[in-house]
């Protein structure tokens, strides 16, 4: 943009400046010439537009006011020039407020009902609203007083009501709030950072005795919007607070009533009719007024004192604050409902409403000590002392009937006094009756709601595969929040939860303990509410997340006198009801599941074998031994009962992680007993256990002092594996035993090798003796062998394809010399005629290395020749590999898939020995091929990533392979399906079809590179990609076709060059030297295309800045 002239400061020229502009504006009111008349006056500084002010304004109000309807885009142009006008100067004369201040009005209302908004666009009203708001600020001192005389009341009244219509009705939240603000510029309440006239006494009396007449259509309107629809966004409803509680503080303010006499004088009779609009504001009045306004602040305050939005929060407090400091005495009634909602707001989680609550709170104490409060003083030490005896009898009943706002507020309140009371709580819970109303109010609104059907659906088949240790934090990220049946707002349970910590840290910890222990062993009904407060007990008792008030002589808190080994041996009474079999062990997966199915053949009586070594020879020791499992729970659980299972065992491993937290390093000899409960719930199949279970590990971690999860396994692995170990061999007491296996190898390092293989070994001979029972079982634990090897061991293979891949780019990069390459072509065709053969026989014979000497063949011969032993996990590698291969065509899908999982890091952790790797290729590539070309989709994909991980090492190995039983049926694939994704919709980026085709380009460019196909092979994945370089195509199906073209490009760069330049040439290719023909391209004659955009692409990143130019 230029930059922006100087303004004109001579009122003779740009008079002269602006009267074209002016006179064309009153000849012909258009649009264009309104924006040509604001473009001019932006370019007048403010000092001269103030002493043009009336004669600029004149034209801008005379298109308002000629008769007939006028489009929209014209007033709204209108609008946005008198604002400018407006926005920089001043307006001195009554008339032009008067006048202005009518306008605008009427271009708010309706032509044909003016009581109501016009049906206009959101442009116009936006940019009226702005106007009439800067015509009140621009209004002088000695003028702005007139709009609140009584002659003025009917066209005060009639802005009145279409502000309040738009802020109510409009759908707009930014008109809602620019409305809201005019009206509170109206009261000369505006809080905007610009300069406000600041009225004397007298002046701010008479404003208050003109709004007085719409204090009742203010409050209602106002309230309505405050307790209307959440959706309307917090901004709305904090100018709305605003506007309710600025008014009602001008109108009923206490300096103002009681100097009344002066300013409350009868309505003069020369008003006529106008009269009857006068509000006289007496002592019967006010009475009335207040018990009316009573019942609306009730309902603003239980609406937004538990808003989800701090400002909300803040403003209510602020409310509260405003409307005590002014009007104490005239809202005697309401004084009490205004210090609860300060009180409950003490505890806000927003630090600003909490600070802001407290400086409140303070003065009005400071008020009520200096006596300046009146009866304030009275009924704020009622409410301190009261109603805490009434809220311990009324809560239950509060918490069944009110909603979710009234409990919050309830509970805030609550737990400000359970705060402010401190070590007197101990002795108010000694009481039966209170206790017992306390304990049963929180069963009660802690009810979970158990029928939500998704998380029972939900699994965790490779949660605990893909979650590493590096990202400890992905165990909580996506956690199930709970779902309560009496309140949805998660405020609610973080104060309930707030309530019970303070119990704790103020209660004695055996009396609370031994109470809610008896309601969870009482009924199946309290056990998760009760589990819930357990935890927090616990938590509030260590001292944890709870905010105390210092009462000691060096300001330190003296309520809490739960010594540690009060804290650790409650701990343990808790823990042991927890872990015990009842209440650990709980059926959280519908019996009909394929898995299940498959787990219970296994278990079964006639086929449940010990996993041990067996003697073959003797049979005797160390046999299968078939073990009989323990009795079934009933086939059939519904969805309440596993829903509340599930909620039951999230909630106690929740509360293993609070009391490893209450604790700290003091839990370490808890570890013996706990450890092993919370892996076997790392490795359900339920993904919310599951992700519960994992976090609870991570806190246990934490608490304990070891760095990271890996460190926790491994220095408690002996005693974790002995457990292992042992429950393996009695698979139907301890069907979880596989799971916990899973989930040290999937947090722990190579150190944990040695203790693992032996339980690898017997893994694999279970395997061997019954592949169609165990598969389903331990196909999940040797993935995660396999995976834990392959983090521990990473392979060679792919740093060394990519120091090859650097060798090539860097030998491309270097100059061209064209004189070498003359002569090499020359050579070339010389011999290629037979001229010069001899001599490059003789040059060849004479590179001929010479013989080996005696003495070196004799010592090859005689060499030994013995196979170095392979380290440990490269023998389970290929032990895990020979089971795989019989595996791959196992008529289950879901097993073939895991199955192709598993040999994918079988093969990635032997790359690294190619002599063991390729005979095992060998025999797995028949059984690979049939997955690869005919077999599920969803098996192609996994076999793919097998091919691509083989191409890395196995590469002269694949090439023939490959070339011809794979290579074209791949091809033939992608080019059947190119036409289908070019012309298909986004939805067709969910498909399995489209899903394939980008794995495949993925992956075939760099499979093409690592086994150096032969030209004709590359010719034909050259034509099968072609036509996905297509701009029609999906985004993702391009860059994939682009990296497989860059891939290509570097196995041969002249082919390539060639055929993107046939497709699309941008320019002429000049010859270096005249004599040389010119080169011409098929691709120069044809216009730009669905194929130009990814061809330039191409050409330019991979062939230099000559390609680029040309295409510039």
């Amino acid at each position: 943009m230029p930059p922006t002239m100087s303004q004109i400061n001579d009122p003779k020229i740009a008079f002269a400046f602006l009267r074209p502009a002016c006179v064309l504006l009153t000849r012909e009111p258009t649009v264009t010439n309104v924006e040509t008349l604001s473009g001019q006056l932006k370019e007048v500084d403010d000092a001269t537009l103030q002493q043009l002010q009336e004669y600029v304004l004149f034209p801008l109000r005379f298109v308002l006011k000629v008769p007939g309807p006028k489009k929209e885009r014209l007033v709204q142009a209108v609008a946005e020039a008198m604002s400018h006008v407006l926005e920089n100067t001043c307006v001195r004369s009554w008339e032009t407020l008067q006048d202005l201040f009518s306008e605008l009005c009427l271009c708010l209302c309706s032509p044909t009902d003016p009581g109501k908004p016009a049906d206009t666009s959101e442009e116009l009203k936006s940019a009226v609203l702005r106007c009439m708001d800067a015509l009140l600020h621009a209004a002088y001192r000695d003028i702005v007083f007139k709009l609140y005389e009584p002659i003025m009341l009917p066209g005060l009244g009639a802005a009145v009501s279409l502000l309040l219509a738009l802020g109510e009705k409009e759908k707009s939240r930014d008109i809602q709030v620019a409305a809201l603000k005019c009206l509170q510029g109206l009261t000369l309440q505006c809080d905007c950072p610009q300069e406000h006239v600041a009225p004397s006494d007298e002046e701010r009396c008479s404003v208050g005795s003109a709004m007085a007449s719409f204090l009742p259509g203010i409050t209602s309107a106002t309230a309505r919007i405050i307790t209307g629809d959440l959706r309307q966004g917090h901004a709305v409803t904090v100018r709305a607070i605003k506007v309710w509680s600025r008014t009602v503080g001008l109108v009923l303010e206490d300096v103002q009533l009681q100097s009344g006499e002066s300013c409350e004088d009868p309505p003069s009779a020369d008003l006529g009719r106008i009269g009857q609009l006068v509000i006289r504001r007496t002592p019967d009045w006010v009475k009335n007024t207040a018990e009316k306004l009573s019942v609306l602040l009730k309902k603003i305050i239980s609406c937004s004192s538990a808003h989800r939005h701090w400002r909300v929060r803040l403003e209510v407090v602020e409310l509260a604050d405003y409307l005590l400091a002014g009007c104490g005495r005239s809202l005697g009634e309401s004084v009490g409902l205004l210090l609860e909602a300060l009180v409950g707001a003490v505890n806000d989680e927003e630090h600003r409403v909490r600070e802001r609550c407290e400086a409140a709170l303070r003065e009005v104490s400071q008020r009520n000590q200096s006596g300046s409060g009146g009866g304030v003083s009275q009924i704020f030490t009622g409410v301190l002392s009261e109603n805490l005896h009434s809220l311990a009898t009324s809560l239950p009943r509060l918490m069944r009937t009110s909603d979710d706002q009234k409990k919050l507020f309830v509970l805030n309140v609550f737990l400000g006094y359970v705060r402010i009371l401190g070590p007197l709580v101990s002795v108010v819970l000694a009481s039966a009756a209170h206790l017992e109303r306390i304990s049963k109010a929180l069963m009660q609104v802690l009810e979970l709601d158990v029928m939500d059907f998704r998380i029972v659906e939900e699994r965790s088949y490779a949660v605990t595969m893909e979650m590493g240790p590096g990202s400890p934090d992905s165990f909580t990220a996506h956690t199930q929040r709970k779902h309560f049946l009496y309140f949805t707002d998660e405020k609610i349970l973080s104060v309930i939860m707030e309530i019970c910590r303070t119990l704790g840290y103020y209660g004695d910890i055996y009396l609370l303990t031994d109470h809610f222990l008896d309601l969870y062993r009482l009924s199946s009904v309290y056990r998760k509410q009760a589990a819930m407060v357990l935890n927090e007990l616990i938590q509030g008792a260590a001292g944890i997340n709870v905010a105390v008030r210092g009462e000691g002589p060096e300001g330190e808190d003296q309520g809490n006198s739960t010594t540690p080994e009060d804290l650790r041996a409650a701990v343990e009474t808790i823990m042991e009801e927890y872990t015990s079999l009842n209440n650990w062990h709980l059926i959280t997966v519908s019996e009909e599941t394929d898995r299940d199915r498959q787990d219970q053949q296994l278990l079964s009586p006639s086929s449940l074998f010990s996993i041990s070594n067996m003697d073959s020879a003797s049979g005797t020791s160390n046999s299968l031994q078939v073990i009989h499992p323990s009795s079934h729970s009933p086939s059939t659980s519904t969805i309440h009962q596993l829903n509340s299972n599930i909620w039951q065992l999230c909630i106690q491993l929740e509360g293993v992680a609070c009391f490893a937290q209450a604790l700290g390093p003091d839990f370490r000899p808890l570890l013996m007993t706990s450890l092993y409960p919370v892996l076997e719930k790392a490795g359900e199949e339920t993904l919310l256990v599951s992700q519960v279970a994992l976090s609870c590990m991570l806190d246990i971690s934490r608490a304990c002092g070891y760095p990271s999860l890996k460190e926790l396994i491994n220095e408690n692995s002996d005693y974790l594996l002995n457990d292992i170990s042992l429950n393996l061999q009695r698979l139907s007491q301890h069907p979880q035993a596989p799971q916990v296996l899973t989930v040290m190898l999937t947090h722990s390092d190579c150190s944990l090798l040695p203790l693992v293989g032996d339980i690898v070994l017997d893994i694999l001979t279970a395997l061997d003796l019954s592949y169609d029972r165990t598969a389903a079982l331990f196909c999940s634990v040797l993935h995660a062998v396999m995976k834990a090897l392959a983090r521990w061991f990473p392979s060679t293979c792919s740093r060394t394809s990519q120091s090859h891949s650097s060798k090539q780019t860097s030998t491309g990069e270097e100059d061209f010399d064209v004189r070498q390459f003359l002569l090499d072509y020359r050579k070339q065709k010389e011999l290629a005629e037979g001229i010069g053969i001899e001599d490059d026989d003789t040059e060849d014979l004479a590179e001929v290395p010479p013989p080996p000497t005696e003495c070196e063949g004799v010592e090859d011969e005689d060499g030994p020749d013995v196979k170095p032993e392979l380290p440990s996990h490269l023998r389970i590698s290929k032990d895990v590999m020979e089971r795989c291969i019989h595996l791959l065509s196992d008529p289950s899908l879901s097993l073939r898939l895991r199955v192709l999982d598993v040999l994918e890091l079988c093969v990635y952790v032997l790359s690294e020995r190619e002599n063991d790797l390729l005979p095992m290729a060998h025999r797995c590539w028949p059984p690979l091929l049939q997955r690869l070309t005919a077999d599920n989709p969803l098996a192609v994909l996994r076999a793919f990533r097998v091919l691509c991980t083989l191409g890395e090492t196995c590469r002269d190995f694949l090439r023939r392979r490959v070339s011809k039983e794979v290579l074209p049926k791949l091809s033939a694939s992608l080019t059947r399906q190119a036409p289908i994704s070019a012309k298909a919709g986004p939805v067709y980026t969910y498909t399995l079809a489209y899903k394939l085709q980008l794995a495949v380009l993925q992956g075939l460019g760099s499979l093409c590179q690592r086994l150096d196909l032969g030209e004709a092979d590359l010719e034909s994945v050259c034509e099968a990609c072609l036509p996905y370089l297509s701009c029609r195509q999906p985004i993702r199906l391009q860059d994939a076709c682009l990296s497989v073209f860059r891939h290509l490009i570097q196995v041969d760069p002249d082919a390539f060059w060639f055929t993107l330049n046939e497709l699309h040439c941008p320019s002429s290719h000049a010859p270096p030297h005249p004599d040389l023909p010119p080169v011409w391209l098929s691709g120069m004659s044809r216009p730009r295309d669905q194929y130009s955009d990814n061809v330039l692409k191409l050409l330019r990143e991979e062939f230099g800045p000559g390609s680029e130019a040309a295409s510039d």
